[in-house]
């Protein structure tokens, strides 16, 4: 039960929801700690993870055509890798192909599908990356079967880009080779990471720039180098994409901009979804980042803290917001839920709302509320006033006032109570505020740690908020709770 307890502290709660997208450098890097150093794979290995660079392994966009092919592969541990294989003349230097990887297989970041390997055997030259399972931007933007990509989500990649972008350029790697929607890849969380492959140049010398070259930014068209102005120029294409759901031409997009057209601009999937000053926002850093002249164009980490004012649904886990199913790991035994568990399993609120009208105030008992004589003032009256108007409200599922009274109650501070804390989480569940109501079931379960109804109520927030694994524990914690209560 201490487990639990300190697994969900209030702790917990602020840094995994409010903090979910406000990560600094730091922290980013931590992500990528867990994963293995960078290190060398033998043409075997590599062979019998791709099934002899199979053409059924090609993941890359243009399959075999592509100068350099991507595979995906599997190592002997289960471990899915991507395999970028190079065309045979593109590094002929063994050594200097070797030291660029390492040098972008030193970078380790959350933001990043981070490289973790290379091959120079023979005339062969490939690097080794984690895989992401979950597609490219390109096909969640552009090819979408089931539903377009949500405007929080395409909030959050923007930021997670920007961020990916700072932290390589803080760590001495600020330049990226043909940054587009194909090179932003999705996680088995459905979080966006930017490759790491397009750290590296496609060869010792050659060119950094393979899509049209109407969307390459002008100061390549001039010099044929790439400098970091020039990947910001980039990410400006790319806010176009995710504001329009297709790829268009920066010259078109601008003129529409200059006309003050750029509603015409939004992706009309997204009607209705997204405020007229988000959209204005997004088109104003975009338009910053396509400036013709490089050095008015923002560096990454001034887009990084732009973007972050503008995050929606910050708590909502990225497999929520991009309908990924998530697997759970299938448990043990199946697990016998009491009708408390099973409401809050099917988050059938009503019922739940049945059960704590049931059990009423009786597991108050026995929480210390010692008042001295003084105390007995109006204000202990009024106090008490507050959750008798709460608990009438809640009677009569008039959940705004009941969270009104309950909140007066508890501020009055004069005595503590699990069950107002109860039933204000159940009142902001109804009326659809599930990180509030986490806020209380935690606090619930402070005032009286040995309370299954506490940890119920936190697994409905949970279920609320996509955390499906997380609630499914705490589900199983109550009912073990719950039974050994019994027993006793």
């Amino acid at each position: 039960m201490g487990g639990r307890c300190s697994k969900f502290s209030l702790c917990w709660f602020h840094s995994r929801l409010k903090g979910s997208v406000n990560l600094e450098s730091s922290d980013l890097e931590k992500g990528g700690k867990n994963e293995p150093s960078f290190g060398e794979f033998s043409l075997e290995q590599l062979k019998a993870a791709t099934n002899g660079f199979s053409s059924d392994n090609i993941v890359s966009e243009h399959g075999e055509k592509a100068p350099n092919v991507v595979y995906k592969g599997k190592l002997d541990n289960d471990r899915l890798i991507a395999v970028k294989r190079f065309n045979k003349l593109a590094w002929p230097d063994s050594r200097q192909f070797l030291e660029e990887a390492r040098s972008v297989g030193n970078l380790r970041s959350e933001r990043l599908a981070n490289l973790i390997g290379c091959c120079y055997e023979g005339d062969e030259r490939l690097l080794v990356a984690e895989f992401m399972p979950n597609e490219t931007l390109a096909k969640h933007l552009f090819h979408w079967e089931k539903q377009p990509m949500k405007w929080a989500m395409r909030l959050r990649v923007a930021l997670y880009l920007a961020e990916a972008l700072d932290y390589c350029s803080s760590k001495g790697r600020a330049l990226y080779h043909d940054l587009n929607a194909y090179r932003i890849l999705f996680d088995k969380e459905g979080n966006p990471r930017l490759s790491c492959f397009g750290m590296m140049k496609n060869s010792r010398d050659g060119k950094s720039y393979s899509t049209n070259l109407a969307f390459t930014p002008p100061e390549y068209l001039r010099t044929g180098r790439v400098t970091q102005e020039s990947v910001v120029y980039s990410f400006g294409t790319l806010l176009l994409d995710l504001l329009s759901g297709k790829h268009i031409p920066p010259s078109h997009a601008l003129d529409l901009i200059r006309g003050k057209n750029f509603l015409m601009l939004m992706d009309s999937a997204l009607e209705g979804h997204f405020s007229n000053d988000d959209g204005t926002e997004l088109v104003r850093l975009a338009s910053r980042c396509l400036q013709y002249e490089a050095r008015e164009r923002p560096n990454a980490k001034s887009l990084a803290t732009s973007l972050m004012s503008l995050q929606k649904e910050a708590e909502v886990p990225s497999h929520v917001l991009m309908g990924i199913a998530q697997e759970t790991a299938p448990s043990t035994q199946p697990l016998s839920l009491t009708p408390f568990g099973e409401a809050c399993m099917r988050l059938d609120l009503t019922a739940i709302l049945e059960i704590l009208e049931k059990i009423g105030y009786k597991d108050d008992e026995g929480i210390a509320n010692e008042l001295s004589f003084q105390m007995w003032t109006n204000q202990m009256q009024d106090t008490l006033n507050s959750k008798k108007h709460g608990d009438t409200a809640f009677r009569a599922k008039d959940f705004t006032t009941a969270i009104d009274c309950y909140t007066q109650f508890i501020d009055g501070g004069t005595m503590v109570s699990p069950t107002v804390y109860a039933r204000r989480c159940l009142s902001y569940l109804m009326t659809d505020m599930p990180q509030e109501a986490l806020g209380d079931a935690m606090q619930a379960q402070v005032v009286s740690p040995e309370w299954p109804t506490a940890l119920y109520l936190q697994a409905a927030c949970l279920f609320s908020l996509g955390m499906e694994n997380d609630a499914q524990e705490t589900l199983k914690d109550g009912t073990n709770l719950e039974a050994k209560r019994n027993k006793n």
